[in-house]
């Protein structure tokens, strides 16, 4: 049993200005939250994850399940193709729609997910750093692939020394923005994020951090890994590779792909296979949680495994 408001308290939330974020790493249980406020209170849930955006992966992203997504209202989960890239402006601008959209029907906005870049856009705004051409997004690729990552990273800082100086060489993705964006405009990335930000959705934010104890954390995810193999992620995998896809594309990065194709090519052995994608999904959740202690500012914090009762106290945040 768990208490929660009386329904005309509940129905009495005004979902014409609130905007609910329940954040959290992967495997912590947020999903849940988020489905019992949205069953308590008349919401739409909003996907705040930059890989459930995309259609190919269901499983292996760990997006709602088709009963979920029957029974509750949700927004922005698997609609991106796989071949197409979701950058966090792309996505910006489709949650705004969807606030915007929630509150026409009169309900309440729920933001879930774990990726801090796209939490940070909906606050606080994004830089305005106009798009790069598909043609100098290659380009930059081409000459990391060419010279290598440290001859590359040399080259950003001849033209943007200030994002340079902020990256290893390793960081290949944000070296190759920082040089694309160059090329694009003729200024460094570190100009452009130096502009005020803009697009931030309108409204009063309550942010809920859902950060139980890190070893709850991991063994979920040990058990979400077994779990995603039985539901068949081997045959999600199999035809996202079948697609023969940039590898440099988002959805191609996805945690678990990797090790999935490199079995599927006998490459891996299975008992491997399944711990290698435990311990990158572990290394990804301690990278959140660090994200979250030092960037994350939240009405509300439970550092305990989620109970339904934390509910009442979340909801009593929410102006009236």
């Amino acid at each position: 049993m768990f208490y929660v408001e009386s329904m005309s308290d509940i129905s009495s939330i005004d979902v014409s200005q609130n905007i609910l974020v329940i954040a959290g790493p992967t495997a912590s249980g947020k999903s849940a939250i988020a489905m019992d406020i949205a069953q308590k209170c008349n919401s739409v849930i909003i996907n705040a994850d930059s890989m459930q955006v995309y259609s190919d992966l269901q499983i292996l992203t760990a997006r709602p399940t088709h009963q979920d997504m029957e029974t509750t209202p949700h927004a922005l989960y698997g609609v991106i193709d796989g071949s197409r890239r979701c950058n966090v402006r792309h996505w910006l601008e489709l949650a705004t729609r969807e606030v915007e959209k929630a509150r026409l029907l009169g309900k309440l906005p729920i933001l879930v997910g774990g990726t801090g870049l796209y939490l940070n856009a909906a606050r606080h705004g994004i830089s305005q750093i106009p798009e790069v051409s598909e043609e100098i997004h290659n380009k930059a690729v081409s000459v990391h692939q060419d010279i290598g990552a440290r001859s590359f990273k040399e080259l950003v800082a001849q033209n943007d020394s200030e994002t340079a100086s902020r990256l290893a060489e390793g960081d290949s993705q944000r070296l190759i923005r920082a040089m694309e964006v160059y090329w694009q405009t003729n200024k460094p990335l570190s100009y452009w994020q130096s502009q005020p930000l803009t697009g931030a959705i309108s409204g009063n934010f309550i942010h809920v951090a859902h950060l139980p104890p890190r070893q709850l954390v991991y063994d979920s995810i040990n058990q979400r890994v077994h779990n995603m193999i039985e539901e068949g992620a081997l045959d999600e995998v199999g035809a996202l590779v079948a697609r023969t896809l940039d590898p440099a594309l988002p959805v191609m990065k996805a945690l678990g792909v990797r090790q999935i194709a490199a079995y599927l090519k006998s490459e891996l052995a299975f008992d491997l296979m399944i711990e290698s994608i435990a311990q990158d999904t572990r290394h990804y959740a301690k990278r959140q949680f660090t994200w979250f202690k030092n960037n994350f500012i939240s009405e509300f914090t439970n550092n305990e495994k989620y109970s339904k009762r934390i509910i009442s106290e979340i909801f009593a945040l929410i102006p009236r």
